[in-house]
């Protein structure tokens, strides 16, 4: 399937769920603020734009943007922008959550603060929802935004997430490869332990809702000929659907790496708060952003029918 069939399928899907509000914070560029109101345009939310209100109609106004129809919630700089933004999902008013021009870490403050913020029980992690040319299925990766070295209670954290995630988007129970160079366990390479903890733990019943193996290497994660060559065998090696890698700086250049080589398209989303987390990109074409929201408008959607009481819903249409 190509990438705008894959990502379409997304948007289709979320264009079928009720409209919740998204507070976009600080959209104060022509690629954030153009990505939210597209995304209002197509029903994937409604739009609150959080920010200096001048500076929010004055680039609406050079990029042709109509926004007339669109609240906007006036604040004097960014900071204040993040934490006003972060309030709304407090009061009920909005059921998601959007980063504009500020910076990621910004938002992730305003997100994190104990005095209100929108912490849950699980670390928050990253996952890139990647179309990849040439793979059969859209593929996970996680952690490569959020946790620089996660240790192994951090990674659990992140592999709950991503298989939550997968559940949430229709796509059913996911093989989970956790990620090392090699594929045997050795304390030369703490990786590996943490790869083989991590599948212990979902023997266990710590780790639920997926197929995890590992320690497995990228190419006996994503290709049946290596990891046959290999002599692996299970149900997860040469058909991951989940990467988790080891730490920020692997899942940062393995992701670039297949975008810029490779020419995939990689769609985000932080987990693990209250409400799920939309970051985009300046480099991001317009359906990598789009499906980005899509994502995590399902993702709410899902987690809406786990709780008594959505919060932020307004009827489609």
């Amino acid at each position: 399937m190509s990438e705008s069939l894959r990502y379409q399928k997304l948007i289709e899907s979320a264009r079928n769920i009720p409209v919740r509000c998204c507070a976009v914070a600080h959209p104060c560029d022509t690629s954030s603020l153009s990505a939210a109101v597209e995304a209002g345009r197509l029903g994937l939310f409604k739009p609150v734009l959080v920010g200096p209100q001048s500076r929010i109609r004055a680039v609406a106004e050079e990029a042709g943007l109509d926004i007339s129809d669109i609240e906007v919630i006036d604040t004097p700089h960014s900071h204040a922008s993040a934490e006003k933004a972060v309030e709304c999902v407090q009061s009920g008013k909005a059921s998601l959550l959007m980063k504009g021009s500020l910076h990621t870490d910004e938002l992730m403050h305003a997100i994190l603060k104990y005095n209100g913020g929108l912490r849950t029980e699980r670390r928050l992690s990253h996952v890139f929802i990647m179309d990849v040319p040439n793979y059969d299925e859209l593929l996970f990766i996680t952690d490569a935004a959020v946790n620089i070295f996660p240790d192994l209670e951090a990674k659990a954290d992140i592999v709950r997430n991503a298989i939550d995630l997968h559940h949430g988007l229709g796509l059913g129970t996911p093989r989970v490869a956790i990620l090392s160079a090699v594929e045997q366990v050795t304390s030369k390479l703490p990786t590996t332990l943490e790869a083989a903890a991590l599948c212990k733990m979902a023997d266990r019943g710590q780790i639920e809702g997926g197929l995890l193996d590992g320690p497995l290497a990228f190419d006996n994660a994503i290709s049946p000929e290596a990891a046959r060559v290999k002599g692996i065998s299970s149900q997860v090696a040469g058909r991951a659907q989940i990467l988790v890698v080891p730490d920020l700086e692997a899942g940062n250049m393995l992701a670039k790496n297949l975008t810029f080589l490779g020419g995939a398209s990689a769609a985000g989303i932080v987990l693990g708060a209250k409400v799920p987390v939309i970051l985009t990109s300046r480099a991001d074409s317009n359906s990598t952003k789009l499906a980005s929201c899509a994502v995590a408008s399902l993702y709410a959607d899902y987690l809406s029918r786990s709780v008594a009481a959505p919060v932020g819903e307004v009827k489609n249409g």
